[in-house]
């Protein structure tokens, strides 16, 4: 089994520092506490299981195939992360003690990554080129989804305390209010793009 590793990893580090709404809902919990970007992570990573699993069972490759239920993925999609956006720019608007509260943190991190129909092309296109055409195709397919979502896993685990060190900074009002409108205006902008995939 000849599976192209090289072209495979170099493709999935450039998909992963590219910023996208999995980055953004993580970093943005992050500096507020290392509890919630760990919480956040941890949802992202789940959704990245279940989209793994269901690219490795060739379900997403139906919904791909049927325009109809790919548009509605990215409607639901671009509806959750502009909502996610709007969210986000209530909070540049609360102290800093109070933005602690409310929300589950978690189920944020799986609905923003399981919603996102670039997350399921990415699997669809990018795990079928690094595979070898002349072997089992499942086996593959379970084992470069396995990779990526643990090649993902260990990013966050290194990216989630280092952002945290930001919440010194983003302590002062004005410095955390245009951070979070930022990450808003960002979420709100992918909503926008996932409809054009």
């Amino acid at each position: 089994m000849h599976i192209a590793w090289t072209s495979f990893l170099v493709a999935l580090l450039i998909i992963m520092i590219v910023p996208g709404p999995d980055f953004v809902l993580i970093m943005t919990n992050a500096v507020r506490s290392l509890r919630k970007g760990t919480e956040a992570a941890l949802g992202v990573i789940t959704g990245l299981l279940v989209h793994a699993t269901l690219a490795t069972i060739g379900l997403s490759a139906l919904v791909a195939a049927v325009p109809t239920a790919l548009l509605v993925v990215k409607v639901i999609g671009a509806l959750y992360l502009a909502y996610l956006g709007f969210m986000t720019f209530r909070t540049a608007r609360k102290p800093a003690e109070q933005q602690h509260a409310g929300g589950n943190v978690f189920l944020r991190g799986v609905l923003c990554d399981l919603l996102n129909p670039k997350v399921m092309l990415t699997f669809l296109s990018l795990i079928p080129q690094a595979m070898d055409p002349n072997a089992a195709p499942l086996p593959q397919a379970a084992l470069l989804s396995s990779v990526t979502v643990g090649v993902f896993a260990a990013f966050w685990v290194i990216v989630v305390p280092s952002a945290r060190q930001l919440g010194t900074l983003l302590s002062r009002p004005k410095i955390r209010a245009t951070f979070e409108r930022v990450c808003g205006t960002a979420l709100i902008g992918m909503a926008a793009s996932v409809l054009a995939v």
